[in-house]
């Protein structure tokens, strides 16, 4: 990926939703002016959710996901549901997709009341307004994929619903001032991506950029060369956490240590659980489930933080036999109840409002949630030196 390119966990994910026949798909081609999703006459068509990174007018990069019909019907259609139901978790701003020449129904209904629930922003849009012969209701905003009428006004009305910010020096710009040295530890294993770094890593880097500040990279092996050689001390090192305990070992004590996994757990909101819950590391015990989580999907191979060094290291330290589950990508269960600790990654490829609806799902159901890198400093004895960079949570230590 280019360091010039938008992730897609830091676009603003546009979800439409409707019934079945509503004109969802026409409605998403019409908006993105491409023919993004396979349009028919026939109930049912979209068949999963079609997902779509671009550039949309006013609002810049976006994703933009089209839904199955919340009305489907039989098993199948049941699956669907959930489906729609899960892009709920994710998105910033739902368009509901009505037929203008019906009212209302109760599956839009149901779909208002999972908006407003949810906290999610959403526009009501009343298509095929031109086959209509009342007025506009007032409720919706009438619109024609077919004839592209109120087409414009209708991206204008869904940009008018994000909410402007910042989105520079969120990772990194309490951490290092301008004119400062972050030296970034990256191991390059069998587990590091050919020919490209990671996208926390890439991140870290554009966000120390931003700030003014100096970024050097070194590997692990380099690291104790690197310090010696340098003419003054770096103001943080920040290492991958897979080599957390070889770093902390290898740069002084008067140095700042923290990780990528750490940092991004701040980044997206869920670092203070995380802490707090990487005490439970301790009580674990003969039998318990620990539910192991990456946004992301990748081939694992020998050495993976997640299948191989994380497991190891909770036996380690805990002594305990453990039952260790997996979960990746879009995939997390539904029922949590059944887990004693939930570690997960930094969650570089969920967006915040997915990477906190999971976490909220965790401490509801009074499960212990905490992250790759907050564990891992926890079971390498060194959480409150990795915190430093952030008293005020590094404070939660004390209490």
């Amino acid at each position: 990926m280019s360091l010039n390119s938008t992730p897609s966990s830091e676009r603003v994910h546009i979800g439409f939703f409707g019934r079945r026949n509503a004109g969802k798909s026409s409605l998403v081609n019409a908006v993105t002016n491409q023919e993004l999703a396979v349009v028919s006459d026939t109930p049912g068509t979209t068949t999963d959710p079609v997902t779509k990174a671009m550039e949309l007018l006013p609002l810049g990069p976006v994703v933009i996901i089209d839904t199955p019909g919340f009305d489907d019907e039989g098993s199948l259609g049941a699956l669907r549901v959930k489906k729609t139901s899960q892009v709920l978790n994710r998105v910033d701003i739902a368009v509901l997709v009505t037929d203008f020449t019906k009212p209302l129904g109760g599956c839009e209904q149901e779909l208002i009341t999972l908006f407003r629930q949810k906290n999610i922003p959403f526009i009501i849009a009343g298509n095929k307004c031109d086959l209509a012969d009342t007025a506009p209701d007032g409720e919706r905003f009438p619109v024609s994929a077919l004839q592209g009428k109120n087409i414009h006004e209708l991206r204008e009305k869904i940009a008018s619903l994000t909410t402007a910010k910042d989105q520079t020096l969120k990772i990194v710009g309490d951490v290092i001032n301008a004119g400062e040295l972050a030296l970034l530890v990256v191991p390059i294993d069998k587990a590091a991506p050919k020919g490209r770094l990671i996208l926390p890593q890439q991140m870290v880097i554009r966000d120390i950029l931003e700030a003014g500040a100096c970024a050097a990279v070194v590997r692990e092996t380099e690291l104790k060369d690197t310090l010696d050689r340098l003419v003054s001390k770096p103001s943080v090192v920040i290492t991958d956490s897979q080599v957390f305990g070889f770093v902390s070992k290898t740069v002084p004590e008067d140095i700042r240590l923290t990780s990528f996994s750490i940092l991004m757990a701040k980044y997206k909101g869920f670092l203070e659980t995380s802490v707090k819950g990487a005490a439970a590391i301790k009580g674990l015990k003969d039998g318990d489930k620990v539910l192991i989580s990456e946004g992301c999907t990748h081939h694992r191979q020998c050495g993976d933080i997640g299948s191989v060094k994380l497991p190891a290291l909770l036996k380690k330290t805990t002594g305990a036999e453990l039952e260790i589950e997996l979960s990746s990508g879009r995939e997390f269960p539904e029922e949590l109840e059944k887990y004693a600790l939930i570690i997960h990654c930094g969650a570089c490829m969920l967006t915040e409002r997915e990477m906190l609806f999971r976490m909220r799902t965790a401490v509801d159901a009074g499960i212990p949630f905490t992250n790759y890198g907050v564990a891992l400093a926890y079971m390498n004895g060194i959480l409150g030196r990795s915190l430093e960079v952030f008293p005020q949570v590094r404070a939660l230590l004390d209490e």
